[in-house]
């Protein structure tokens, strides 16, 4: 995989500073983010605008219990640390979940590593390469 990564003097810890920092939609950031489903990591893949809906990503896996991992757990799964989460070249294989509003874009933008590097790809190549399978996890908005 070539891409074109882009690094920037300021972190872009969060969806909106990296959306900012690119000139793009929150909404074409792509939140890497590590759930525990039965003491189990899973990656759930999601547009920068949404939340995940937990008990959908319960639902999904057929989990009883699903939560935020805490830095550790996740650093311990992917070799990276929160705010940097690629969404795949992880140091342990997870399950992956690619909320569907992702496909919405023709290109997405996603973390490359470090707080300060993302790189831009398209929706269903990213998703490809993360062997994420695509559902709908995210909260509904009323």
């Amino acid at each position: 995989l070539t891409v074109e990564v882009r690094r920037f003097p300021e972190a872009t810890r969060t969806a909106a500073e990296a959306a900012a920092a690119i000139g793009c939609d929150l909404a074409q950031i792509v939140k890497s983010l590590i759930f525990a489903a039965d003491g189990e990591p899973v990656l759930v893949l999601m547009d920068g605008a949404s939340r995940v809906d937990v008990a959908r990503v319960r639902a999904e896996l057929g989990a009883t219990k699903v939560g935020r991992a805490n830095a550790e757990v996740v650093r311990e799964t992917t070799g990276y640390a929160i705010g940097g989460v690629p969404p795949f070249g992880h140091r342990t294989r997870t399950r992956v979940l690619a909320d569907r509003g992702l496909l919405a874009h023709g290109t997405v933008w996603a973390a490359a590593g470090t707080p300060h590097t993302v790189f831009p790809l398209d929706p269903k190549s990213l998703i490809t390469y993360a062997e994420g399978r695509v559902v709908d996890v995210r909260e509904r908005t009323a």
